[in-house]
């Protein structure tokens, strides 16, 4: 049986072509919700959406984030299917550094900074249009717990995941009056394919458990359940929040990728020492 909750709404998913965005978009399709996955790759795109059913509908869009004009379109795309856009899913993002501060490219940390904070701006910036003109709605960005503790040797990542998270608690005090919420989820160590290297490493897999209460591997669908619940209407008071689903990693600290990195730069570099 779909879900009251969400059944019928209309919801922009960016980065749904691949990993946490699918699963959630996934859980939104099969809860009767009319859903739009945007990403860089159509082909991938297409390939997602064939893998989708439910009581919901799903579209497509091509959009490279970053481009805000291309933002602006996918924002359109997904209003025009109903008339109205009811909710937003920010979860296209991702890194191109990773190492010791002193020798970060700054070129990556620049493409970086304009994937995460620019590209999620710009999704609130012409969602958040929609959303008012709908007479109010939920956008729900996708952080990590990178924002929250520190993760040694990642560069941009981390730093660009906590302007992700101010961002959310900006839109949310300003959006409120409009009837807009606006909350985060920080995912810890979570299945997808990206994190497979991290899964098949028994240091960095059992670092992971030393650091988590919970020591169990995150499911796509941990983050899915909460994003559902934070775009339907049993939300309906809840917004400006950055909520944790890691298994109370967030209590602890975060994981030491020394085992990967120091046959990279070396026990010095990782100290900052540049030759």
């Amino acid at each position: 049986m779909a879900s009251e909750s969400v059944s019928g709404k209309s919801i922009l998913v960016t980065g749904g072509g691949s990993g946490i965005g699918l699963g959630i978009a996934a859980a939104l399709v099969a809860e009767g919700a009319t859903v739009t996955i945007a990403g860089r790759n159509q082909e991938r795109l297409d390939t997602a959406a064939a893998g989708l059913s439910g009581a919901g509908t799903v579209h497509t869009v091509s959009t490279d984030i970053t481009d805000e004009d291309q933002v602006a379109a996918a924002v359109a795309v997904a209003t025009a299917h109903t008339g109205r856009l009811d909710g937003v899913v920010a979860c296209a993002g991702g890194s191109e550094t990773i190492g010791p501060v002193t020798q970060i490219d700054s070129a990556a940390w620049r493409n970086t900074v304009d994937l995460n904070i620019n590209g999620t701006m710009y999704t609130l910036k012409h969602a958040a249009r929609e959303l008012v003109r709908g007479g109010g709605g939920s956008f729900v960005a996708i952080s990590s717990i990178a924002a929250s503790n520190t993760h040694r040797w990642f560069g941009a990542y981390g730093v660009t995941k906590s302007g992700v998270d101010h961002l959310v608690r900006l839109g949310a005090d300003e959006l409120g009056a409009s009837n807009v919420r606006v909350n985060g989820i920080r995912p810890g160590l979570t299945r997808t394919e990206l994190v497979q290297i991290v899964l098949d490493s028994p240091e960095l897999s059992g670092d992971y458990r030393e650091a988590t209460p919970l020591p169990r591997v995150g499911e796509v669908a941990d983050i899915a359940a909460l994003a559902v619940f934070l775009l339907g209407d049993s939300s309906s008071w809840i917004t400006g929040q950055i909520i944790n689903v890691d298994g109370g990693q967030m209590l602890r600290r975060g994981p030491d990728y020394s085992s990967m990195l120091e046959g990279v730069f070396g026990a010095d570099g990782l100290r900052g020492v540049v030759e």
